[in-house]
Parts: structure tokens; sequence; C-alpha cells
């Protein structure tokens, strides 16, 4: 069997599907995205066909670390998450070929399903209580949302009370029946993240994302140990190499490294398997579509330590487009008490309905986040 064809679809609201195909017949799908740069990773998959076309695609790993070696430069959000995008639609053929899911052919579920959260609260946290009501009708126990808008290095009191308060005002409306996860975004800088910090543990948290920016992990360690609050990180590490430094510095107490982002099921596995030697559990971070959520799902089935899974059914990005609309009916995903079951079909164990994303995609998109700007007129990080 040889790759013969690797087809891009950029689709609304800010994705970007890969199709791989094959001279049997066999296809598979990946997700290649990374948020607000769906037209470069789409360039970045399109170079790689020099090294793909005429490659038998079962040949995973050999392929995984082709890409990964080839040239001077490795990792980074770009190379990653297009390597992330291969890996998933050639783990997505060999399940087709064998007949089975991904997880059966690298050693079998350990789990049937594994508890997920959605967002709530948009880009600026609003409108908390209502939409934390609205998920717990649908039948989720856990959310996430962002802490706060705009920080600067070192900002009023005023901010951190408020920001204390609407938070407090989330846990008194919903109790304990909605665990609550805090994203601090990369908005706040260690100063701020330190009264911070201190000042939520009352709340109660499940855990804390990107207290600061993966670049500190030195910080983020210091913080670590100041807090009963387990920090988390991940979605802006892009492999193995990027997480040693936070296990070694004991820097998180759970990590959420993407699958769309790291180099796809391949290093998501052996991420997830590195942090189980450090007893730190994994989370997988995935705001995406659904393609990448079926390869999280993978995952979760085959990493012991898979504790919870982000996914992003109904949230605020999704204008123009939901997870299931690419889905046909039979695979799309339904959260059940709080849970999302392990695909069982062969490959990613969805069924993606080509005619809608080849309609989507005469729409695509041009999805860029937002300029943020402090009162002072500098940027903000967002």
């Amino acid at each position: 069997m040889k790759i013969t064809a690797l087809k891009t679809f950029v689709v609304p609201p800010r994705w970007l599907f890969l199709k791989v195909e094959t001279d049997e017949g066999l296809f598979g799908w990946g997700e290649p995205v990374l948020e607000g740069h769906a037209e470069t990773l789409a360039a970045k998959i399109h170079e790689l066909e020099t090294f793909l076309i005429g490659r038998d695609p079962m040949l995973i790993e050999d392929t995984w670390q082709m890409i990964y070696r080839n040239g001077c430069y490795r990792g980074g959000p770009v190379l990653m998450s297009a390597m992330s995008g291969v890996d998933m639609a050639l783990w997505d053929i060999k399940g087709k070929a064998y007949g089975q899911p991904v997880h059966a052919l690298m050693g079998g579920k350990v789990r049937d399903r594994i508890r997920s959260y959605r967002w709530i609260g948009g880009d600026r946290p609003d409108n908390l209580i209502a939409e934390a009501k609205d998920l717990m009708a649908a039948g989720y126990n856990a959310c996430k949302f962002n802490a706060t808008e705009e920080l600067q290095y070192i900002d009023s009191f005023a901010k951190v009370d408020a920001i204390v308060a609407r938070i407090s005002a989330l846990r008194d409306a919903v109790g304990t029946d909605l665990d609550l996860a805090l994203d601090f975004h990369g908005r706040v800088h260690a100063p701020m993240a330190r009264i911070l910090l201190k000042e939520l543990e009352p709340v109660r948290p499940i855990f804390v994302e990107d207290a600061v920016v993966s670049a500190h992990i030195g910080a983020m360690a210091d913080l670590a140990r100041e807090t009963s609050i387990p920090l988390c990180i991940g979605e802006r590490l892009h492999s193995r190499y990027d997480f040693r430094e936070v296990f070694e510095k004991r820097a998180a107490g759970i990590i959420n490294p993407d699958t769309a982002h790291v180099g796809g099921i391949s290093e998501m596995v052996r991420i997830g398997h590195m942090a189980e030697a450090y007893d730190i559990p994994i989370a997988p971070h995935c705001p995406l579509g659904p393609i990448a959520l079926a390869a999280c799902l993978q995952v979760d089935a085959i990493c012991y330590n898979a504790v919870i899974q982000e996914q992003s059914l109904g949230i605020h990005y999704n204008q123009g487009g939901d997870l299931n609309d690419y889905l046909r009916p039979e695979s799309r995903f339904k959260v059940e008490d709080g849970f999302l079951p392990i695909p069982q079909g062969p490959g990613l164990g969805i069924e993606v309905d080509e005619d809608v994303v080849q309609d989507r995609a005469r729409i695509g998109h041009n999805w860029r986040a937002p300029v943020w700007r402090h009162a002072d007129g500098s940027i903000a990080d967002w």
C-alpha cells in the first residue's frame, strides 16, 4: 500500500482537516490545525507531500521519525501540529486496514469511557452561572473557563477582588455538583499569579491551567510549591522533550498536551506514559474539531493516567460549524452522565461526512485571536 494524496480542507469555525489517500482505496483523517494559523498548516502539509507520497502508510513510527529528524529544525508548533495531523491519519488508515480501533493496535483499552468537560464564559469570563447551570442540565459535572480578563504584571487589588468574587459566586451557585477548572491562559504574570492562586484556594478548583506562560517553567515550579491547587501545563508544549523539564522540576500536578499539537497519537501516548512515571495525570487539551477529539479519545483509552477530556461541543468558538456537523449520525459524540464513550469503530472510530467537509471548505474561515490592549495602550496577552 502506498500514499497517493494529501488533501487539506479549511473549514469553519477555525479548523483544518487532512485526508490521506492510498492506492488501495483506504484513507485516513487527521486534524493538523494550529488555532489562528490554518493556512500556514495547510502549506506545511503540502510541503510534506515530497516525503509522504509513495510511502507505505503502515510505517507510522518510521514516518514520524523521518519528518521530525529531517533537516536542522525540530519541534515547534507548526511542524508538530502538521505531524499530528499526518500521524492521526496514518493510525486511522492502519486501524481500518486491520478492522480495529487504534487503541486495540496499541495494547488495548484500559477504560470504556472518559470524564469530559467543556468551556463556559467566552474569551472574557461572563455569564458563568447561567452557562454552568445549562451545562449541568446537559449532564456535565465539570467545566473550564477563563479566570481573568487582561492583567498587567502588577495590577490592582480591585481586579483581584472582582475575579475572586465572580468565581466564588459561581462556586456558591453550583456547590460541589460541578467541578471548576480555571484557565489563566497565559494572561497572568508570576507576581499576580502568586496572589490569585492564594486567593482562589477556598474555591477549590480541580486545576489552574497555564498559571504563567509555558516559557516560564521555573516560575511555575515555584508557584506549584506554594499552592495546594494542582497546576496544569501543556497546550503550548510540543513534544516529550518540552515536557521533560516540567516533570523534572515538578512544575505541574497535571498536564494537558494537545494531540493536535504534540505530534499526534504516537507522541501523545509517549508523553502520557512518561507522565505516569512521575505520578502525574493527563487531561488532553482539545477545544478543536471532531478528528482531534477522536484522536484524543484513543489516547484516553490507552493511557491509564488519563483523568478527564476537554472537548468543544457547543462552545463559543463554534460559530458556523460544530463537531457533530462533520460526522455521520452513527459516530457523533454524545456526553452521557458527564462521560464520553471511547469509540470502538476501526481507526479513529468516527465516520467523517466528506460531503459536508467539502461543502464547508468552500466557505473556509480566517479565524484569528483577538487583539487586546491594556489601559495604557500596550498589547495585552490574550
